[in-house]
């Protein structure tokens, strides 16, 4: 291919196969997702993993925040809002989070355990508050094309609900119905930061830099699961050659 040709913006078909081509990193692969999926993962694994993702899920209106906060575009922001209500829950109502709450006494934590964030281990803390800091500096369209992880997210929701009630009988029922609400929002919430991708990145250099967004949504998906890897799996979570404490920061005040 010439220099010019391979200056050329790929199609709008051809970027956004680009995009889902991403899939093959998503984190539904990483061997800790493949062990819990395929039921060798043991309790405390699976409420390890539940206990950091939820610093994930608290997170996640604040980052729509941030891009709503960047966003001049009134149509964009009265679509892309309804993701905090989702997560937040209306006034009354249950959201995500809590949602997720409930995942955490299926799997037989506390409420009070997953809210005080304890467990969070500073790996996952540092991806995740990398993904907020990247939301709140980048462009709105920027951080929208983020957010495409969601492409891949109704496959990795629907392996759990397949999955985990053959292998873990004793994760409550009541622990699902945030995978179950996911599936629909995920699907909804994936057309529109596609419109606003392929709407956004239209020539080859801007095209690029999406896809670089993404792979770099990717590797904090990724990275939060090495550090749950070491710290569950492999019995080295932080400081565990000269203590058993989890003495690592809760999280600083800013």
């Amino acid at each position: 291919m010439s220099e010019l040709a391979s200056a050329l913006p790929l199609s709008r078909a051809e970027f956004e196969q680009a995009l889902r081509d991403k899939g093959r990193y998503y984190h539904i692969h990483h061997p800790y997702h493949v062990a819990m999926y395929e039921g060798r993962a043991s309790r405390r694994q699976i409420q390890g993993w539940v206990a950091n993702r939820y610093y994930y899920q608290v997170n996640i209106p604040v980052k729509d925040a941030a891009i709503l906060a960047n966003c001049r575009d009134r149509d964009v922001r009265r679509e892309w809002v309804q993701r905090i209500h989702d997560h937040d829950g209306a006034a009354g109502g249950e959201g995500g989070i809590e949602a997720w709450v409930r995942l955490g006494e299926a799997v037989g934590l506390s409420a009070e355990e997953i809210r005080s964030q304890e467990h969070v281990l500073p790996g996952v803390r540092f991806a995740v508050d990398a993904y907020v800091q990247f939301a709140r500096t980048a462009s709105w369209q920027e951080a929208a094309c983020s957010s495409l992880t969601e492409l891949f997210a109704p496959r990795i929701h629907q392996s759990r609900l397949d999955s985990w009630p053959r292998h873990y009988p004793w994760i409550g029922e009541d622990g699902y119905h945030y995978f179950r609400n996911r599936m629909g929002e995920a699907r909804r919430d994936v057309e529109h930061g596609l419109r606003i991708t392929l709407d956004h990145f239209t020539t080859r250099e801007a095209q690029r830099r999406a896809l670089d967004i993404l792979q770099f949504k990717l590797d904090i998906l990724w990275t939060m699961l090495d550090a749950m890897s070491m710290a569950y799996e492999l019995e080295r979570p932080p400081y565990h050659t000269v203590t058993d404490e989890g003495v690592w920061h809760r999280g600083l005040q800013q």
